[in-house]
């Protein structure tokens, strides 16, 4: 008797749309995070535990170079094409700014779990090493 194909499971979504969906990256349906960028700490759905995965700060790090270069690169165009007074500029940059941060930190932490998961990436390890006891001295 042949035996019957397994199917193959649909291929992932690219990249950009997932982070933006901010989906379980393993069943697409349960969300994320419980708020605004921080994650729900499982899926509801499938249960995947969202806390295995290291998001760390590596976000928010790249983001702060990120935005802060090109708002500093929109102030200056600003300033050096319509010379406003420095109040239109606290108002201009620093809600910008702001919602900058936290839209790009939701997408951004969302990806890096993503990627994280569809990488299986773990905590570094040396091959064929040990655990060790934490030893006191």
């Amino acid at each position: 008797m042949p035996e019957t194909p397994t199917p193959t499971a649909a291929p992932p979504k690219p990249l950009v749309r997932a982070a933006l969906s901010a989906r379980c990256p393993r069943c697409d349906t349960g969300p994320l995070f419980d708020g605004w960028i921080k994650f729900a700490p499982r899926c509801r759905s499938c249960g995947l535990d969202y806390d295995a995965f290291n998001v760390g700060d590596g976000p928010a790090a790249f983001l702060i170079l990120i935005i802060g270069a090109v708002v500093t690169a929109l102030a200056l165009f600003v300033e050096l094409g319509a010379h406003p007074p420095f109040w239109v500029h606290i108002i201009l940059w620093v809600p910008l700014t702001t919602a900058l941060v936290i839209l790009c930190l939701r997408v951004s932490k969302a990806a890096l779990l993503i990627l994280e998961y569809r990488h299986k990436a773990r905590e570094g390890r040396r091959v064929g090493a040990k655990p060790t006891a934490d030893k006191p001295e």
